[in-house]
């Protein structure tokens, strides 16, 4: 037998303070929770896709485009939509709710307005020409006949195109009607608008819109009132909603089945005080380490409850089984934590490495992620591998005591069960033809690793956004868990089905380097010819808004203007390329200042250039066509713009996705040989051990591309999950194999008594697994619902793996490392042994 290292010191460490100081232990476990609940007022919510794009180099050039090229000296402004529908918003009484609205949101200081503008404003002022207040103007729509009103729409339509671009669809200036507007209302409001591409993250209009809403609301019809701070809000709310939902489901259906496996109801206030302190411990360490709770984090707590849970199953009842032959309590403990200790520790550590190879993601939620559930397993670890052993014996301490009442305390499946038979499958597999099942299930494996390269990645707005309409089933909830009516996903749906958009999609060119030499505009402008097919084309040349747009312009309307282009033109071309510097200051001091400022820094270090690119063209085409007229620049040119960031996040997405699996496979591969050296002194069994994970996430990825789900910034982390929670099954398969395998005659018969009595465990386990985690596709979010369903499909084919594929994969490694005749007794094992009770964990 290969040569051991000693760990065995560390265990009978654990074991001296869990069976000999059990309320030492209990105690120091309740302090340590109290010190972690501190920091749960801590923990605030992060919502939407702000925080996916923090550390995009696209996106720090967009925010440097939004907030560089408008006036230095004006104010910070954020807009409030007004949305009205659902009534001839042209009528009399449409004229005036709008109006009215306006009104009373300028009037409130509070609301801090510098502005505001409707189709009813412009409608008053056509009618009434000195108007020039919304008071005047509501006098003047007052006084106005509906002949009036008829006379002076229609005499807008034709003569003014920005009328009709805040009316619906369904304009007809004859009659006059439409059933929709926008009014629009500016706010001067503190720094802290959102200059990138996300959504959903904080906002300092929150509470402005907020009371804006009641505004709109005392002023009756159906006005909506729609903006960053409404997004936000209702963000929050779904996190808040969802966790209402999924984590007392969670708890259900764990407590459901705990009730089942320990049938004892003091067990069960045991395990779930211990489920509890693993929550308030992880949530605790998001507050101290400022950590906020995100979408993606919902997550976690039904992770955590159903690992806890798994633990719980095999702690608890494995001390049962060694309680029916051993009549101290004391030394049954203690034989249960010697051999639970070392298979939670791998279980422990590997899960780690699956959840920890996430913090190579480029996207910091992502990150978070991997951080905060690596740290909350390792606290389950330490609560179900010392605390829960400890609180047990102390509590069974006080029954023998005080008259506790005790219920069942029988281990969970015993050899000869109809349960023992039907999880003894893949033992039956493994006598009769282990190496041609093996060789068929890696052959398959490989043709699902290999379909599953297919499989698309996305990242969209609409990812985050709340449903249009919440299930049915949601109805039927009591309060405080009935979700809130969410408005966000109907109002962006209605704009986009009633409001015709003028303008094309865009993507942008941000350009850093000096804007006066004397070939900078020719190097803009050349960037746009021959322009790549996403983009839109006019002529030779893309469709382009910058500052060479903005001078010739303005050349039609200033001669004067138009006579210094003209000197310092000096190929003829319409565009100066000498005396920039004579042209730029021209510019900033004439009317067209503001929409200088627009493309051009004031500093004339900085540029941006907008083109117009095709509305059927894909993210990929227009990124990277952006990319190619970008390397066009000879200065430093960065391509960005909203479609440009979320294709960047895609990739990351993708990218994370391949390399985190990478590394978790290859994390769990390196530990399991080193752990089972140090364990058995042959590492060879860690690749036994690591085939059914291996199947497992194989399945899993092709399951995915079958069933029609993508790689998003929620189930990107699923396959490096699978590897984190599914090892769990092949080791304690693996780890009760060893034990079994010292006492009994031969392989074939440790292989059944491990599977009949850690397979009933097992199943147990991942029963309260699945539901744990798969009670999230109740959550409000789909995104998250596809994660837990994508969640509990890996943990099904990881107990199905470990039970199927796992025996014919340690036959096959006994037979080529082992004892070779699987079927002979094994030295030291004779058929003489006297036969072992089999053990549970």
């Amino acid at each position: 037998m290969p040569a051991k290292v000693d760990y065995q010191r560390f265990i009978d460490a654990a074991d001296d303070w869990i069976t000999g100081r059990p309320g030492t232990v209990v105690l120091a476990f309740l302090v340590l929770t109290a010190g972690f609940a501190v920091g749960l007022p801590a923990v605030s919510t992060e919502s939407g896709t702000e925080q996916f794009s923090e550390d995009i180099p696209a996106e720090r050039a967009l925010q440097d485009v939004n907030d560089k090229f408008s006036d230095p000296f004006a104010p910070d402004e954020g807009s409030t939509q007004l949305i009205q529908r659902d009534e001839n918003v042209l009528s009399k009484q449409g004229l005036l709710r709008m109006l009215t609205v306006q009104q009373r949101m300028a009037e409130d200081p509070d609301m801090r307005v510098v502005e505001t503008e409707s189709a009813a404003r412009i409608v008053a002022r056509q009618l009434d020409p000195s108007a020039s207040t919304l008071e005047a103007e509501i006098d003047a729509v007052e006084r106005a006949t509906p002949g009036e009103i008829r006379t002076a729409v229609g005499t807008l339509a034709r003569e003014n195109p920005g009328f009709a671009s805040l009316l619906s669809d369904d304009f007809n200036p004859t009659a006059p009607s439409a059933s929709a507007t926008v009014g629009i209302v500016r706010h001067e409001v503190p720094a802290g608008i959102s200059s990138g591409s996300g959504q959903g993250g904080s906002s300092p209009l929150e509470p402005i819109q907020v009371e804006a809403i009641y505004v709109a609301d005392a002023a009756g019809g159906d006005i909506v009132v729609f903006g960053s701070g409404v997004i936000a809000q209702e963000f929050g709310t779904v996190i808040g909603d969802s966790l209402l939902i999924v984590v007392p489901a969670a708890v259900f259906f764990i407590i459901l089945f705990l009730i089942v496996a320990y049938r004892d109801l003091v067990d069960l206030l045991l395990a779930t005080v211990a489920l509890g302190m693993a929550i308030v411990w992880t949530f605790g360490f998001m507050g101290f380490a400022g950590i906020a709770f995100s979408q993606i984090l919902i997550a976690v707590p039904p992770l955590l409850l159903a690992v806890g849970i798994d633990f719980g199953i095999h702690a608890i009842n494995r001390y049962r089984e060694e309680g029916l032959d051993e009549d101290d309590p004391v030394r049954a403990m203690r034989t249960t934590t010697d051999q639970l200790l070392v298979a939670f520790f791998i279980v422990t550590t590997t899960t780690v490495i699956g959840f920890s190879s996430n913090l190579v993601s480029g996207l910091l939620p992502i990150r978070e992620f991997g951080v905060v559930a690596s740290i909350g397993i390792t606290f389950t670890f330490l609560i179900f591998g010392v605390f829960l052993p400890a609180l047990k014996l102390y509590t069974d301490g006080l029954r023998e005591r005080y008259p506790i009442p005790t219920f069942s305390q029988a281990p969970i499946g015993s050899e000869g069960s109809s349960l023992g038979g039907v999880l003894s499958l893949g033992v039956e597999i493994a006598k009769r033809a282990p190496a041609v099942f093996l060789v068929v299930v890696l052959l398959s494996a490989g043709f699902a690793g290999y379909y599953a390269t297919g499989i698309d990645t996305t990242f969209s707005q609409e990812q985050f956004l709340p449903p249009e309409e919440t299930a049915d089933f949601y109805d039927v909830l009591p309060e405080p868990f009935r979700p809130s009516d969410y408005t966000i996903t109907a109002t962006i749906n209605f704009l986009e089905d009633n409001f015709e958009s003028s303008e094309d999609d865009e993507t942008v060119v941000y350009v850093e380097g000096p804007m006066e030499r004397n070939s900078a505009l020719e190097s803009i402008w050349r960037a746009g010819e021959d322009p790549p097919e996403s983009f839109v084309k006019d002529g030779r040349h893309a469709r382009e808004t910058s500052v060479v747009t903005v001078i010739r312009d303005y050349q039609e309307r200033d001669p004067a203007f138009d006579a210094l282009v003209a000197r310092n033109d000096r190929n003829a071309n319409g565009i100066p390329d000498q005396n920039l510097g004579e042209v730029y200051d021209y510019l900033l001091s004439s009317p067209a200042r503001e929409r200088t400022l627009n493309y051009l820094t004031e500093d004339r270090r900085n540029a941006r250039v907008v083109y117009a690119v095709q509305a059927d063209a894909t993210d990929t085409e227009v990124t990277a066509d952006t990319r190619l007229v970008a390397d066009r620049y000879r200065m430093g040119a960065t391509a960005t713009g909203n479609i440009v960031v979320f294709k960047a996040i895609s990739d990351i997405i993708f990218e994370s996705a391949i390399v985190s699996l990478a590394l978790a496979i290859a994390g769990t591969a390196v530990f399991l040989l080193f752990i089972y050296w140090v364990l058995e002194g042959r590492a060879s069994l860690g690749l036994a051990n690591l085939v059914p994970i291996v199947v497992t996430v194989a399945f899993v990825a092709g399951s995915m591309r079958y069933l029609g789900f993508s790689l998003n910034a929620f189930t990107a982390t699923v396959l490096a999950m699978t590897i984190g929670l599914g090892i769990d099954y092949s080791v304690h398969l693996t780890h009760r194999y060893i034990d079994e395998r010292r006492v009994q005659p031969t392989v074939l018969t440790a292989l059944s008594r491990t599977v009949y009595g850690t397979g009933g465990a097992l199943l147990g386990s991942v029963l309260t697994t699945v539901f744990g985690i798969g009670v999230l596709v109740l959550s409000v979010f789909p995104a998250i619902g596809d994660f837990g369903l994508l969640t509990g499909l890996s943990v099904i084919y990881a107990f199905l793996s470990s039970l199927l594929v796992l025996p014919a994969a340690l036959v096959v490694w006994e037979r080529l490392f082992g004892v070779g005749d699987v079927d002979a007794e094994t030295p030291g094992n004779g058929s003489g042994a006297p036969p072992t009770t089999p053990t549970v964990e």
